[in-house]
């Protein structure tokens, strides 16, 4: 009987030896991870294929992020090339490319991500320190130049990373662009005095544009007067030759009894109660009252 407990023991122990053997031997491997498996500290293979692994039992593993990661460093102070200070709030997209390099240059997430903050750091005071204030912030859109400064600084963030730490920037982006208290002051001013240049300027090519509207006006005024002069001198014209041809067809008929009537209606406009007329007695005006109608 004790001698089957003591084989049953045995049995358990190299069971147990057997199965802590297996399981630190036999590892799997996630597709969205790099596992790199270590001797002693030393990275002995990198595995970036998903699936079941196998390694010695004195051997560590680890693992690192494959997919995109973000990391949002604090808030840094600039200076531009103008000589304003801005404080830039930013982001940084990137992932492991080499990780043995990553594993030997920074050992986990946070050592990459001091690297980072002082690469990206870096790039953006070179970039800024080469960029007006104006190419910041501007009411005019077509100024602005940040994406342009972001890609600049994204371009040599990436081309640092990957050499030295073995890894891949993506994208790095401006989240938000403040100011400190000392220079928001002098930018609210200037942004004023660029409203008010605008203002002004709006108002000049208004003034300007009246006087056109004004000035085509008076040019359209005299030209319809002038038009309508020259018509009503035309109708003028033509009643006046109407009404001589009128007249002479009528005198033509009876010369004498258009005389007559010529006579009687001087009568009316020379003669009447409040006139003197002093005239002789052989005047022809007063023919027709003397002599009466002639033959």
């Amino acid at each position: 009987m004790q001698e089957r407990t003591k084989r049953t023991i045995s049995i358990a122990a190299l069971s147990l030896i057997a199965l802590t053997l297996l399981l630190r031997t036999v590892f799997t491997v996630d597709e969205t991870q790099y596992a790199i498996v270590t001797q002693f500290g030393r990275p002995v293979r990198t595995v970036a294929m998903a699936g079941l692994e196998a390694k010695w039992p004195w051997q560590s593993l680890l693992a690192f992020e494959k997919r995109l990661m973000v990391y949002n460093p604090r808030p840094s102070e600039f200076l531009t090339k103008d000589k304003k200070n801005v404080v830039v709030d930013s982001y940084v997209c990137w992932r492991i490319a080499d990780p043995n390099r990553f594993l030997q240059t920074t050992g986990d997430l946070t050592g990459a991500e001091m690297r980072l903050h002082d690469t990206v750091w870096a790039a953006a005071a070179a970039a800024l320190g080469n960029t007006e204030l104006a190419a910041l912030v501007s009411t005019k859109a077509e100024e602005v130049r940040v994406s342009e400064v972001m890609q600049r600084v994204t371009e040599q963030c990436r081309a640092r990373a990957l050499d030295q730490y073995g890894i891949e920037v993506v994208d790095v982006r401006m989240k938000r662009l403040n100011l400190p208290t000392q220079n928001r002051e002098s930018v609210f001013a200037r942004m004023r005095a660029e409203r008010e240049r605008i203002a002004k300027q709006y108002r000049a090519e208004g003034e300007a544009e009246a006087l056109k509207i004004r000035a085509e006006a008076d040019r359209e005024k005299a030209r319809i007067l002038s038009e309508a002069y020259r018509e009503a001198e035309r109708i003028r014209g033509d009643g006046d030759a109407q009404s001589t041809r009128i007249y002479a067809e009528a005198y033509s008929r009876d010369p004498k009894f258009y005389k007559l009537v010529r006579t009687l209606e001087a009568y009316k406009k020379v003669i009447d109660p409040n006139t003197t007329a002093i005239l002789s007695s052989d005047s022809e005006l007063l023919r027709l009252l003397t002599q009466g109608r002639t033959k």
